[in-house]
């Protein structure tokens, strides 16, 4: 039986393997592990991120919507609008689940993959 327990690792295609890792260190401050040619991997709370620049075009295309979740979805979002990041969509409601608020934002990083901030309040 297949007992999938956890997501290991996304991929997130890039063009510029340096300008990428700066985005996602400098930026987003997500905790750089190591590079390994064109190759650089991420930790997300456990979940390793890995930029990748595709060799075949079969593997170059924009992502998935990754959704990192903040604490404070007003301030995270002005954070990155401080920084010049492109953004999408600012901070807003998506569903009012009684005693608690989900709060979605939109952004871009440097190769225009769509990215979100997710917070419940």
């Amino acid at each position: 039986m297949l007992k999938i327990d956890r997501i290991a690792q996304i991929a997130i295609r890039v063009h510029d393997v340096d300008r990428a890792v700066a985005f996602y260190r400098d930026i987003l401050e997500l905790r750089f592990l190591f590079r390994a040619g064109n190759l650089a991997f991420f930790d997300c709370g456990g979940v390793r991120i890995l930029l990748d620049k595709p060799d075949d075009a079969e593997f170059d295309h924009p992502s998935s919507v990754i959704y990192f979740n903040v604490a404070d979805i007003q301030s995270a979002f002005a954070t990155l609008t401080e920084r010049k990041v492109e953004t999408i969509r600012e901070p807003h409601v998506i569903a009012r689940l009684g005693n608690r608020d989900v709060w979605m934002a939109f952004f871009r990083d440097p190769d225009r993959n769509v990215l979100a901030l997710a917070s419940e309040r």
